[in-house]
């Protein structure tokens, strides 16, 4: 079997995680350092405005020495691990915590324009090329008596926002992996539950396909796939034993027409060669008519069971007197009984009986198991066939007194063909269709037929009917 479908998941799931691994290191990380950025920034404005509003507005309005002010900063800065400046108008730089006090000759920032900033209050730049690395850079106006006296600038160094940004998406990163390996269970769980036993029921097609219809699925589980396992086996040991019917239907149906078609070949052909004299040709014609009969009755059985086969459902249901019939298919058997001294005893349970089903599909069946009684009882005995009525359905008995079935062998008088060695003395021109007939019948109808029989005292077949409505 080829593992296309397993290799193609097994790629899927890999590039899935590499794809997941790739969004990580890419869209997480942004995302990370934007939202870092932020959170930081937002805290150095407060720190910036809080400066602005307190220790550069009292400078500015003198209340403060230009010492006073720097020593404040460098705590401040210190705290935050950060750079405070406070820059005049002119861009001087009159206060850096970075640097040391210079009152008289500050560093001037080139090109200085508060107004670069944009709208927004903070930039990620080294801040007018005042520092070799980037800085996250938050700047706030110094206000005093409504003019904008300088700015206050706090700098905080982009490497440590890279740096815990870094801490945070190698926790990510830890996280995903954890994930991605309990994932794997996924990948277990479905190689275990659906692509093995998949596996496995394809090499039960393959088998099935190629003709070994004894193999055997090995799927046991109570999911989809243990059912649908369940049922091909049960599908492939089926067609085994229709299989095994077909055979032994062909070899019954060529014994059965062999020994017939042997007899009449042997016969007519000594009669054609002159082997049998003419005086003797009535006695052998007979007997070469007898065996053709046989012929034709056996055909007519595996016809009517092909018939009861391809069409069990075209039954012409109506409501008919099951006496009525009884009593009909009995005075057929009157000529038959008396040569053997048979009686018959009808006990009927009343003088009409109506039933629903198909009444000469019914005859049939009453024809046969009849003709069965007959043929294997004993002369000077009785057949008694008897209705009743239980449950609101009609049971019909025929029962006789004759040699009997082997317990053993009464599950197979309704395989067709199947005759039981007691039977083969008594019955030399019997099919061993006509129980099998009766099964379809009875079966067709959705009704039940049961046998009791006990060797050397007799049998009884019992079958039900449903009472008219």
């Amino acid at each position: 079997m080829k593992k296309v479908l397993y290799v193609k998941f097994i790629i899927a799931y890999v590039i899935l995680g590499v794809l997941g691994f790739f969004t990580v290191s890419t869209l997480g990380s942004r995302l990370i350092e934007d939202r870092l950025i932020e959170q930081t920034s937002e805290s150095l404005y407060q720190s910036a405005y809080s400066i602005s509003s307190s220790h550069a507005a009292k400078y500015f309005s003198k209340a403060n020495s230009l010492n006073d002010l720097y020593d404040n900063l460098t705590t401040v800065g210190t705290y935050q691990d950060s750079v405070i400046w406070i820059i005049d108008s002119g861009g001087r730089v009159i206060v850096g915590t970075d640097q040391t006090l210079n009152e008289t000759d500050p560093p001037v920032i080139d090109n200085f324009d508060p107004a670069a900033f944009g709208p927004k209050y903070y930039e990620l730049s080294n801040f007018y090329k005042q520092f070799q690395d980037k800085k996250l850079s938050v700047m706030v106006p110094i206000v005093s008596g409504m003019t904008t006296k300088g700015y206050v600038a706090v700098f905080y160094p982009a490497q440590e926002i890279y740096t815990l940004r870094e801490s945070i998406l190698l926790r990510v990163y830890i996280v995903y992996g954890v994930i991605f390996v309990l994932s794997l269970m996924i990948l277990f769980l479905f190689t275990v539950s659906v692509y093995v036993p998949l596996r496995k029921i394809t090499e039960g097609a393959t088998e099935y396909a190629s003709g070994n219809l004894k193999h055997n699925i090995d799927v046991k589980t109570s999911d989809e796939m243990g059912y649908l396992a369940s049922t091909l086996n049960y599908m492939s040991d089926e067609l085994d034993k229709s299989n095994d019917y077909q055979r032994s239907f062909i070899a019954n149906v060529s014994h059965d027409f062999r020994s017939p078609l042997t007899s009449i070949k042997g016969y007519a052909d000594a009669i054609s060669d002159g082997t049998i004299p003419p005086e003797m040709y009535p006695r052998y014609l007979g007997i070469i008519s007898s065996e053709t009969e046989r012929l034709e009755k056996l055909t007519r059985g595996m016809l009517e069971l092909n018939n009861m086969d391809s069409r069990k459902k075209g039954l012409e249901i109506s409501d008919f007197d099951i006496n009525a019939v009884i009593k009909n298919t009995t005075a057929v058997f009157e000529g038959t009984c008396r040569k053997k001294k048979i009686s018959i005893e009808l006990v009927l349970v009343s003088s009409t009986l109506f039933v629903s089903a198909d009444m000469g599909k019914i005859q049939q069946v009453l024809y046969n198991l009849l003709d069965n009684a007959i043929k294997f009882s004993d002369k000077n005995s009785t057949i008694t066939i008897e209705t009743t009525l239980r449950h609101q359905k009609v049971f019909v008995s025929v029962k006789d007194s004759g040699v009997g079935i082997p317990k053993e062998k009464l599950n197979k008088i309704w395989d067709r063909f199947y005759k039981i060695d007691s039977s083969r003395g008594k019955d030399r021109k019997g099919t061993g269709l006509g129980l099998a007939i009766v099964k379809e019948i009875v079966n067709a109808h959705n009704q039940n037929i049961n046998v009791i029989s006990t060797e050397g005292v007799g049998t009884e077949f019992i079958f039900s009917l449903e009472l008219a409505k």
